[in-house]
């Protein structure tokens, strides 16, 4: 359904009497930084939805492939990260810094865990820069302003929206907020973006009742698109092969990996 980022409007108390979606996703990939109210919704939305730990999973390795890809093919070395949810095993640091020491990356987040797993776990080398900033994804001009502190924006710069534009509902909303952080970073830069799906061809039409669960008990509320309005998100930008797919098939090389309804794609500014 959604990467594990928290975009809600507003600073974020920690709740633990309500699911929360960075908890639960951290749930869904194996990790153990979730409480027992996202266990159990976690495991009853797995019940209505099986495909959701495949999604979780898909979504993670996804990010993994494109980080690298950028960074070994593409020579990117600044990486913004809204939404980026609890840490894990590969964040998104350790993969570019593996392949370029030097490389610099801000996480954004506005969850209380998050920030405090953050601020111990994401650290980078010495030759490049981690960084944390709390802030929100419905206020990309605050994300751009804290980020400026690490990062080079006359270089370019990859922004990574993994399953977060989901948890904006009003997708003229969603859509202003990619144009505005695209518009502030230079040629050469990349979006890298995934989002959950309802369109039947690639299994989506089961995230409906599960969303609609979810919506009902839990937080923050969660929307699917179909691919067309997905598309949209990389108006104006030049995507690269083999485009807008199900996250698990993008450029997956020789693996063979379930299609899941979550597309992927990263797409270059001209």
């Amino acid at each position: 359904m959604g990467e594990g980022g928290t975009p809600a409007g507003g600073r974020t108390r920690l709740d633990t009497s309500v699911a929360h979606n960075a908890r639960v996703w951290n749930y869904w990939i194996g990790g153990k930084d979730n409480y027992e109210v996202d266990q159990q919704v976690g495991g009853h939305v797995a019940g209505m939805f099986p495909l959701i730990r495949d999604i979780a999973r898909a979504d993670r390795w996804f990010l993994g492939r494109a980080v690298r890809y950028l960074a070994e093919e593409r020579g990117m070395r600044q990486f913004l990260d809204v939404g980026t949810g609890l840490p894990t095993a590969d964040n998104t640091h350790e993969i570019a810094q593996r392949v370029a020491p030097d490389s610099r990356i801000v996480y954004v987040d506005n969850d209380p865990i998050v920030l405090a797993h953050a601020r111990t776990l994401l650290t980078g080398t010495a030759e490049g820069a981690t960084d944390y900033i709390d802030a929100d994804v419905h206020d990309p001009a605050a994300i751009l302003e804290r980020a400026s502190g690490t990062l080079d924006f006359d270089r370019p710069v990859a922004v990574m929206m993994l399953g977060i534009l989901n948890f904006v509902l009003d997708h003229d909303a969603a859509r202003t907020i990619v144009r505005e952080v695209m518009a502030e970073v230079p040629s050469g830069s990349c979006l890298v973006l995934t989002h959950p799906t309802h369109d039947p061809e690639v299994g989506g039409e089961g995230q409906i009742p599960a969303m609609k669960f979810w919506n009902e008990n839990a937080t923050p509320p969660i929307t699917a698109r179909s691919g067309t309005e997905i598309a949209a998100f990389f108006d104006g930008l030049d995507l690269l092969e083999p485009g807008l797919v199900s996250c698990s098939r993008w450029r997956a090389g020789d693996d063979v990996a379930a299609v899941v309804p979550q597309y992927g794609a990263v797409a270059v500014k001209p």
